[in-house]
């Protein structure tokens, strides 16, 4: 049976309270997970520049480049994220949050011995399938095993995670300089998870019980997903709403570093610049970005997901401008980065709380890696636009980055075509 509250009522007992140690323990396991995830996606911005002109490339080619790379990383992750997620419904959440692992961790090493372009696309496309595929079985599985009353905070929290392999990414390319192949070699740690994972995680009881029922010919199938008229509905709009963010985040939030590079040559401080700038956006705007993560799932079980989701896209739309144009000096920009990360950052966590409540179990990781993982794919066009616009010659970048953040509005528009599911038990 299903409970209900209203929106913006308090529950008097603590969201934690009655929380066991091995839900604690799937949560541990799924944000270590997605550190990784993260670390595999950032280092790669963060040492593109470097690895691009090892590779032969011009300053011009290196910034198409990086959006192309973008592109082809956001196409990979679609693939994964459906291939893994169906897998995940149809044969349990352990066994195929392995197989992730084991991909993107093992083609991440290998990206150290990269000497050409081609070699570098098809490892960030096999590195990105392994991403995809586990952020969508850890969001599932996350969801399936903490109570409702705890279910948006302990999804924000393994959503909230990534900034700490953002952080690992901004310190590693920090450390390791021009030298990036090093970087990449961290990238195989993740695989020492599997033998945690292996040992300590057992499948929820949604998925047992749906297992038993001898049910199986739907689980993690498609048809299944798009011919039923809730679910099909469902998955469409989540995936734009997801397309919204993940479109934004490396059209307009990763910009942080560029804006920093763009303010540093204006004021004419180029010494040591690119360490600066990873500083300034791989530490500085990603912990705002962090601390906006970890706001979701509170402000979510208060106000409900939907409201919480309209005041972060509003409010990204207001503070992109004032990042681009306010701050005239490095140290005015970085009192405002953090800000600027809460705010474009922050609402990504709501896609581990919102997307897992809109489908039923036999569906659940299929439908909630549909949205993510289907929104990376149809965030391609918007990375493309975004690299034709920041190459081309006589546009400020910051009237390119401004365009680009209207796109926060659409988020807003589809938010009125959506369920609320605050206070909701996860549908069977």
């Amino acid at each position: 049976m299903n409970s209900q509250k209203s929106v913006g009522s308090v529950d008097s007992e603590r969201w934690y309270s009655g929380i066991s140690r091995y839900q604690w323990l799937v949560l541990i396991i799924a944000s270590a997970g997605w550190v990784f995830d993260v670390y595999e996606s950032q280092i790669f911005n963060i040492t593109r520049a470097d690895v691009l002109t090892d590779l032969g490339q011009s300053e011009s080619q290196v910034k198409m480049l990086g959006d192309w790379f973008l592109a082809v990383f956001l196409v990979g992750g679609t693939i994964g994220g459906l291939l893994f997620g169906s897998l995940a419904d149809r044969f349990g959440r352990g066994p195929i949050m392995i197989v992730t692992i084991l991909v993107y961790s093992i083609f991440s090493g290998l990206t150290y011995f990269v000497d050409s372009l081609w070699q570098l696309t098809i490892l960030r496309l096999v590195i990105s399938i392994g991403i995809g595929g586990e952020w969508a079985v850890a969001a599932a599985l996350v969801a399936e095993v903490f109570p409702s009353k705890a279910r948006s905070h302990a999804s924000a929290i393994f959503h909230a995670s990534s900034v700490l392999g953002t952080w690992l990414a901004a310190i590693a390319g920090i450390l390791v300089g021009a030298n990036w192949r090093l970087a990449y070699v961290l990238g195989v740690l993740p695989a020492l998870l599997v033998i945690w994972v292996r040992a300590s995680i057992r499948e929820p009881e949604q998925w047992r019980r749906q297992k038993a029922s001898n049910n199986q010919q739907n689980s993690g199938s498609f048809l299944a997903l798009f011919s039923d008229s809730t679910w099909r509905r469902h998955a469409v709009l989540g995936m734009l709403l997801a397309a919204v963010g993940l479109g934004t985040f490396w059209s307009v939030t990763v910009e942080g570093q560029n804006l920093v590079n763009e303010i540093l040559k204006r004021t004419g401080q180029t010494e040591n610049s690119a360490s600066t700038a990873k500083f300034a956006y791989g530490i500085v705007q990603a912990t705002g970005g962090g601390i906006g993560l970890l706001a979701f799932g509170p402000l979510a079980a208060r106000w409900g997901r939907k409201r919480t989701f309209y005041v972060f896209h509003l409010l990204a739309v207001i503070i992109v401008p004032i990042v681009c144009w306010v701050p005239q000096s490095y140290h005015q920009l970085l009192l405002l980065l953090p800000v600027y990360g809460f705010l474009t950052m922050g609402m990504h966590s709501g896609y581990a709380v919102y997307f897992p409540e809109l489908f039923p179990t036999y569906l659940r990781a299929t439908g909630t890696s549909f949205c993510f993982n289907g929104g990376r794919l149809a965030a391609v066009p918007v990375l493309l636009l975004s690299g034709y616009l920041k190459q081309m010659d006589g546009l400020d970048l910051r009237v390119a980055i401004c365009g680009l953040s209207l796109i926060y509005l659409f988020g807003i528009a589809l938010l009125r075509m959506l369920p609320e599911t605050v206070a909701k038990e996860l549908p069977e």
